[in-house]
């Protein structure tokens, strides 16, 4: 009795704190208090999960490829719909698959044949030439390619894919597999529209039916859920995967049928729309599969592997194999063929959690899987109480024992729990298909640990907040940490050091602003500052300076000194040039203007430190070599280049590729600077680049040398194979210039630059 009264003497506020922590840990997965961070990763260890599962090859799905080969061999895509015909034709007659889904649509009539023409002149120029009107009545059949493929479909198990869309109402939909009078008044959400483009009347008719291979990602780009149904006005309408099994398992037509809760006719309005269906009943000759959906309609896609010919979970077919009849017949024989492609240029890819450039026809080839299978992952209905119990548990253990421990000790019990709690999860995910949220939990182990690893430290610990509120605003929170182990070896006083400093301005923003209202345009900038920041945090350790408008200043080196912060820079500055061309493809998703930067590097002697008024100071850099840096950034679009560097940040940074661009003067300088593109890491650029480079100095050589002639052919061959590249259009430019106004015998090549 005496030992437990001075253990709560010693221990009792720290086990109060603890257990107070944990209530409130376990109130999360109940939904009393949220967190978009624990929600983020949470999304990021589901993915991690999912990555950790092997790929293991299923026969039962094949997708028949439109690759290269096809290409070559066929011709360019769109095929006309008479090889489309050869192709189900060999895929059902010849090879006997079990069905086909097309990963296409075909929303406009098939006119590639020249009948119509044939037909008009015959009518009109040549209606006097009767032999004419006699061949083409011959013809007719042979010409009429959409006729071929319709017949081609015609009692097949065939399903065509189709896209939804917003606006437009394009070709025919299938039937619904059952409307909104099944639903017994219940509402039910689901990815809803009015517009779709779908295919015309004669192929749908003659196909045995027609699924949407629309995807929807996530809010951050990569798709992690299938909408297995989808409303469109007033109907249900299948997934391409869900048309496509039940065409392979002989699913009669309303063979699909809502699951509803029980006594839903009952609910209350309010009730019947935060609801859900229990699942989807699939009506075979073998019996019901039922179908588990989440909200939406939705299931979660089971991904693994990294998709593709060499992803190891399903084979791929060349179309051309299949129309020579060069295919392996035991591999086609029985199965569920999916018809998509991987052409260059036709590449349907989308970022998903195992791999940012996933094949989107395998994604419906997960899901056809997961049906056949009887096996969906899924958030469990019970899911928030394993997740509470799990909490308390944990942090009731922690907690208490933690406080009695020694450093040591306190570490080998936490990450016992801390690896107990992930192996607990993971064995959820694989054995039992519950997808469970882990990372309240494992905050909770870290606070907890961290909590009582401090008590006693607490005049430290208040040193180490102080750093925080200094430079947290500046600097990626790792760095912070790493500054609060020593927090006398840094300050805010002025000084000099060798730093690489960062420009980064948006091109074009004022038409920008003017093409969004001020809620669209808050939210453009948002997602790019903070993606932009992010990168310049988060992935090398840099420190965010300021924000000037759609402008963004940063620097590497300080407060940490960092003895490689010029590679730093550069690749950081890569890396940003990737979350922008990321950010543009979901703002022309929106509707939104084209978004683009221009990056300017430099490194250099800085004065850094404190800076500012009075009023109002911020920790900064200065000097000539900043100076430069704004002015390479502005430079980027004369040379129409992404990043610019300086020579300085070139030869600090010796394991980048660099495309050398000019020697320039700029404004407020007397001395020219040679200055660079990088292109990427030395070893991962590719051969072809390193050859055009190379051809590239050459002809930069030639016209320093004013040997306009030699120069003007090298540079017109590479603009011709390179014709993206403005860089070459702008020399070709300045030969004609210094043609008519030669430079002269003293000339030493350096274009002087009079505006900042």
């Amino acid at each position: 009795m005496n030992r437990l009264k001075r253990l709560l003497s010693k221990y009792w506020t720290r086990w109060a704190a603890g257990l107070a922590l944990t209530v409130f840990a376990a109130l999360y997965p109940l939904g009393f208090w949220s967190s978009h961070v624990i929600e983020r990763q949470d999304t990021m260890w589901s993915d991690l999960r999912m990555r950790l599962e092997e790929p293991r090859l299923d026969p039962r799905v094949v997708i028949v490829d439109i690759d290269s080969k096809s290409l070559t061999e066929v011709g360019r895509f769109p095929w006309s719909r008479n090889v489309l015909a050869r192709l189900v034709g060999q895929l059902t007659r010849h090879y006997h698959v079990g069905a086909v889904g097309f990963d296409v649509s075909f929303p406009e009539p098939d006119n590639s044949s020249g009948y119509s023409v044939l037909e008009k002149l015959a009518e009109r120029d040549l209606k006097d030439v009767p032999v004419l009107r006699t061949k083409l009545g011959e013809l007719k059949n042979a010409l009429d390619y959409d006729g071929l493929f319709a017949k081609a479909l015609e009692g097949q198990p065939v399903i065509l894919g189709y896209n939804l869309s917003t606006g437009q109402a394009k070709g025919v939909l299938p039937k619904p597999i059952f409307t909104e009078e099944a639903l017994n008044g219940r509402e039910v959400w689901a990815y809803n529209t009015d517009g779709y483009e779908a295919n015309i009347e004669r192929l749908q008719n003659a196909a045995m039916g027609a699924g949407s291979f629309t995807v929807e990602p996530d809010a951050d780009g990569v798709v992690r859920n299938y909408s297995l149904v989808q409303k469109i006005r007033d109907g249900y309408y299948s997934s391409l995967a869900l048309a496509t099994v039940a065409a392979y398992l002989k699913v009669e037509e309303g063979g699909i049928t809502p699951v509803l809760p029980e006594a839903a006719h009952t609910l209350t309005k309010g009730q019947r729309e935060s609801g859900a269906l229990d699942g989807l009943l699939m009506f075979t000759a073998d019996g019901a599969r039922e179908i588990p959906v989440g909200v939406g309609l939705t299931t979660i896609v089971q991904f693994s592997g990294p998709g593709g010919r060499a992803g190891g979970r399903f084979r791929y077919v060349s179309a051309a194999d299949v129309l020579s009849g060069k295919a392996d017949p035991g591999v086609l024989k029985n199965a569920i063929v999916l018809v998509g492609t991987t052409a260059p240029g036709l590449v349907d890819l989308r970022a998903t959690p195992v791999n940012k450039e996933y094949p989107g026809v395998e994604i419906h080839a997960n899901v056809i899987k997961a049906i056949l299978d009887g096996r969906f992952k899924s958030y469990p209905a019970d899911g928030a109480s394993y997740e509470f119990v799990q909490i308390l548990a944990v942090g009731a253990l922690l907690a208490l024992v933690l406080a009695v421990l020694t450093p040591l000790y306190q570490l080998l019990l936490a990450a016992l729990v801390f690896a107990g709690s992930i192996g607990f999860n993971y064995y959820m995910y694989s054995q039992h298909d519950a997808v469970l949220n882990v990372v309240a939990c494992l905050l909770l182990v870290a606070l907890l640990f961290v909590m009582n690893l401090v008590w006693g430290y607490f005049a430290e610990h208040r040193k180490g907040r102080a750093l925080v509120s200094r430079f947290g605003e500046y600097v990626a929170p790792e760095l912070v940490a790493q500054m609060a182990e020593n927090p006398e070896a840094y300050n805010m006083d002025g000084e000099s050091r060798e730093l690489t400093v960062m420009f980064v301005d948006v091109r074009g923003f004022t038409t920008i602003s003017e093409g969004l209202t001020p809620k669209q345009l808050r939210e453009y900038i948002n997602l790019y500052l903070t993606a932009m920041s992010e990168d310049i945090r988060a992935s090398h350790q840099g420190t965010l300076d300021k924000y000037i408008g759609d402008a963004v200043m940063a620097f590497w080196g300080a407060p940490v000194a960092f003895p490689d912060h010029a590679s730093r820079a550069v690749a950081t500055s890569l890396l940003m040039q990737a979350s922008a061309k990321r950010l543009n493809e979901d703002f022309l998703k929106r509707g939104w203007p084209e978004l683009k930067i221009g990056i300017g590097l430099n490194s250099g002697l800085m004065h850094v430190g404190d800076m500012g008024s009075a009023i109002r100071r911020a920790y900064t850099v200065m000097g000539d070599a900043v100076n430069l840096g704004s002015r390479l950034e502005g430079i980027t679009k004369v040379y129409g280049v992404g990043i610019c560097v300086g020579e300085a940040t070139r030869h600090a940074a010796p394991e980048y590729v660099y495309r050398e661009l000019d020697l320039v003067r700029v404004k407020g300088k007397n001395e020219p600077v040679a200055i660079f593109e990088p292109v990427g890491k030395a070893g991962e650029v590719g051969q072809a680049e390193l050859d055009e480079i190379a051809a590239w100095d050459a002809a930069l050589a030639l016209v320093r040398a004013q040997r306009w002639d030699e120069a003007e052919s090298r540079i017109r061959a590479l603009a011709l194979a390179h014709p993206q590249r403005a860089l070459y259009q702008l020399y070709l430019s300045r030969i004609a210039h210094y043609r008519a106004n030669p430079p002269g015998d003293g000339w030493d090549g350096v274009t002087t630059f009079e505006t900042k």
